[in-house]
């Protein structure tokens, strides 16, 4: 399916445009559609579920006509979609519903990850361990078992066949600098290896610690997501502590890019890393005594 996410900024971008090029504000938009402007700040910044209603009264509004305004009725129509995962609501988590929604159009993902495993690639137990974490930094903002339960969901749409191809760099520090229990990230290495030998679209590789990378070092975990349709832009999301930062401008995604194929080139080559993923499995057993 199309991702509503992806198709909402789409939207906010083609509404906000389009009101621009008229010389109109907000406020003068609004009173045209008897609606606060609220509704067209949501709107302009895809901060909601779009009504459709809405959205034609605004073409309406700014005298759009013909195949523009079929085409940005159908995109308002794809941005009001729901999918899985909105059945779970944010019992799973705000930001990994996000997350679900962009996975479920996407035809690449990119990704550094600096402490955890990505999320699609993640054991039950694994995702268990770090909910013990969160509990220690306060309550909770999501159900742990409908967490878990959407985590191994999301792995189950990337995975499939036909489904995104996934390149994916693991700072070493994921596996030395433990998180969870070593029995717990032993088994999560079996099975990212396993996971990775068995797919051909998923390559995960590891970035040395003593890996020099040209250009400077990444501030953060960060994923970039491209899609089959080449209207809707690549998108690059940095995951900071409290929120995920979503850049769809040209220039900060390239910077992204970029990054992404410097850190690559300070890799271990996928056969390489996953011997060293293996070999870190069987040390970690070695600890918790398995």
């Amino acid at each position: 399916m199309t991702s509503p996410y992806v198709r909402r900024r789409r939207l906010a971008e083609e509404l906000r445009s389009l009101r621009e090029k008229q010389d109109m504000t907000a406020d003068e938009l609004s009173r045209l559609i008897f609606r606060s402007r609220t509704t067209i700040s949501k709107l302009e910044n895809a901060r909601c579920r779009p009504d459709v209603a809405d959205v034609m009264k605004i073409l309406d509004a700014l005298g759009v006509t013909g195949d523009r305004w079929t085409a940005i009725l159908t995109l308002a129509g794809q941005a009001a979609d729901r999918g899985w995962w909105d059945a779970f609501g944010n019992t799973m988590g705000a930001r990994q519903r996000m997350y679900a929604d962009i996975e479920s159009d996407a035809n690449t993902i990119r990704g550094y990850y600096q402490v955890a495993v990505p999320g699609i690639l993640q054991t039950p137990d694994f995702t268990q361990a770090l909910v013990e974490y969160d509990k220690t930094e306060g309550p909770l903002i999501y159900r742990p078992d409908r967490m878990i339960e959407a985590r191994q969901r999301r792995q189950q749409v990337a995975l499939r066949s036909g489904g995104p191809r996934c390149d994916f760099i693991l700072d070493e520090f994921v596996i030395r600098r433990l998180a969870v229990p070593p029995r717990v990230m032993s088994n999560q290495l079996r099975h990212l290896v396993e996971t990775v030998s068995t797919w051909p679209h998923l390559t995960v590789r590891l970035l040395p610690v003593e890996a020099r990378i040209e250009g400077g070092l990444a501030r953060s975990t960060f994923t970039i997501y491209s899609f089959p349709d080449p209207d809707d832009p690549t998108m690059a999301i940095a995951d900071t502590i409290s929120a995920d930062v979503v850049h769809t401008e040209p220039v900060e995604v390239t910077r992204y890019a970029e990054l992404f194929e410097r850190l690559r080139d300070a890799t271990t080559s996928p056969a390489r890393s996953l011997t060293l993923l293996e070999e870190a499995a069987n040390e970690l057993a070695g600890l918790a005594g398995s």
